[in-house]
């Protein structure tokens, strides 16, 4: 498989895999940006992305960034026929404000196929041995 990126910006760092057997690759910041606590930031990477079709590009939080600094990202789906900027948006919360640099990895991006399913309405569904147990339903252990 092939992924098209287009550089909308001559300083953009491309995706790279930090090891020949990771699912994600890391995504670099544009430019810097503080994202203060409790506040989301849109980063750019000045990139665009011709992801084929049949695939999704899936943008996940770095996990360093995450556990050490309280930073996740949101609105991470990239769809095939998307070819705008991908911009990584990253909520922080944490106690401290965050500074993201220039090429700092801010997020990964698993591409992933995808299905879509007939959707069909039904007024039941089969039974299982779960049921409508929900939020905590399966207990601690």
């Amino acid at each position: 498989m092939e992924i098209k990126i287009k550089k909308l910006d001559v300083e953009a760092k491309l995706p790279a895999y930090a090891h020949s057997d990771d699912a994600g690759m890391d995504i670099f910041a544009l430019e810097e940006m503080t994202i203060k606590t409790g506040e989301r930031g849109r980063i750019k990477t000045g990139l665009a992305f011709e992801i084929p079709d049949g695939f999704v590009g899936l943008v996940w939080d770095k996990s360093g960034l995450a556990s050490n600094h309280g930073l996740k990202t949101m609105a991470g789906v990239v769809d095939s026929g998307y070819r705008g900027e991908l911009q990584v948006v990253i909520i922080n919360l944490s106690s401290e404000d965050y500074v993201i640099k220039k090429n700092d990895k801010v997020a990964q991006m698993l591409i992933q196929k995808i299905e879509q399913p007939e959707i069909k309405e039904v007024s039941e569904l089969s039974d299982s041995v779960r049921g409508e147990g929900g939020f905590g339903s399966t207990g601690k252990r």
